[in-house]
């Protein structure tokens, strides 16, 4: 027969309760005090998230609206300011009224652009995708999946840059412009208008002004798209800029001297309505029977759509491409396969 200790006692009824409370009133407390931790940290968050918010001013939420366009701007203008300043430099200081002695030759023109072109791209890749080019963006418009309404904006902004750009070179070299034309009353198209805008040799057709700006503009984006092809080799992330250089170095240098390589709309409309505004009149616009539309404007605007479609349909794999979008059989097969798997019982229902 077995004895009780005498330092032991049977749990009654009331002991039990007694228990239960306890344990409930210490799981109670502990859950107010982890609610009151959670609190505490809730309020700690909420008064110091004013400081961590996405405007913490009325420009900041402006900003927002106007950064894209505005690094499309000042991306044109940079490319403006390097260009038609080369141009100014080496073409005024020929005259020995400007200059003692040529400071630059072709080579430096096509370094100046290459320059202004790597530069414009740098500034403005990061906020906008470094577009500086109408044609550039109307192309990944078409074929890629750039959104359009954000084309007006972005190319409104690109030509203002170019105009920009143009004016503040014409500011920089007017006295020398002014030393050879003759005065600040004479301007001459093509003659110092050529230092902003393209104008083509005479011995130029029409038609061969045309496809010289269509194949250089075609080039220019079978490139662009080649180094944004992540499956294509890209170069190092922030190397870019050195492969336009090099590309508008070789542009320059091997298509540049019969219709001056314009193949960038803005960089031809924008500062051709500076010269119109300074002086230079209707003829930068009437210039071989409206020379400034069908050339520098809509011939690189084809030449890049052409350019983006031969390196989407031979080359480019990737979904967002116009070339690669299923078609009808495809869909039909993607729903077939989705109504078959939404059908498929569920696992392991067939074994029930």
């Amino acid at each position: 027969m077995s004895q009780r200790s005498p330092n032991k006692r049977t749990l009654t009824s009331s002991d039990g309760d007694r228990y239960s409370k306890e344990t409930r009133s210490h799981v109670e407390d502990t859950g107010s005090s982890t609610q009151g931790h959670d609190a505490s940290v809730g309020a700690y968050d909420e008064e110091h998230a004013e400081h961590y918010t996405k405007y913490p001013n009325r420009w900041s939420r402006i900003r927002e609206h106007i950064r894209e366009p505005a690094a499309e701007f000042f991306g044109v203008m940079i490319l403006i300011i390097f260009g038609n300043g080369v141009d100014c430099q080496t073409v005024l200081s020929k005259n020995t009224a400007v200059a003692s002695a040529p400071l630059g030759d072709y080579l430096s023109l096509n370094f100046g652009w290459a320059v202004g072109t790597a530069l414009g791209v740098w500034v403005s890749s990061g906020i906008s995708g470094g577009h500086i080019n109408p044609a550039v963006t109307i192309a990944f418009a078409t074929f890629r999946d750039f959104p359009w309404r954000k084309v007006p904006g972005y190319i409104f902004a690109q030509t203002m840059g170019g105009l920009c750009g143009a004016g503040i070179i014409y500011a920089n070299y007017i006295h020398a412009i002014d030393l050879v034309e003759g005065g600040r009353h004479i301007r001459t198209v093509p003659g110092t208008a050529s230092l902003f805008s393209t104008y083509a040799l005479p011995y130029m057709t029409s038609v061969s002004c045309f496809f010289d700006e269509f194949l250089g503009t075609a080039v220019l984006l079978i490139v662009v798209c080649a180094v944004s092809d992540a499956r294509n080799g890209p170069p190092p992330p922030g190397l870019v800029p050195l492969v336009l250089f090099i590309m508008i170095l070789g542009i320059g240098a091997a298509l540049g001297m019969q219709t001056g390589y314009a193949i960038n709309p803005a960089r031809d409309l924008g500062p051709r309505l500076l010269t119109a505004m300074v002086g230079y009149g209707s003829g930068v616009f009437t210039f071989r029977s409206q020379y400034w539309l069908w050339c520098p404007v809509i011939a690189p605007i084809i030449g890049a759509l052409v350019g983006v479609f031969l390196y989407d349909a031979f080359f480019f794999t990737g979904a967002e491409s116009l070339l690669n979008k299923p078609d009808a059989k495809a869909r039909a097969h993607h729903a077939r396969a989705a109504n078959a798997e939404r059908q498929r019982p569920i696992a392991g229902v067939e074994n029930v």
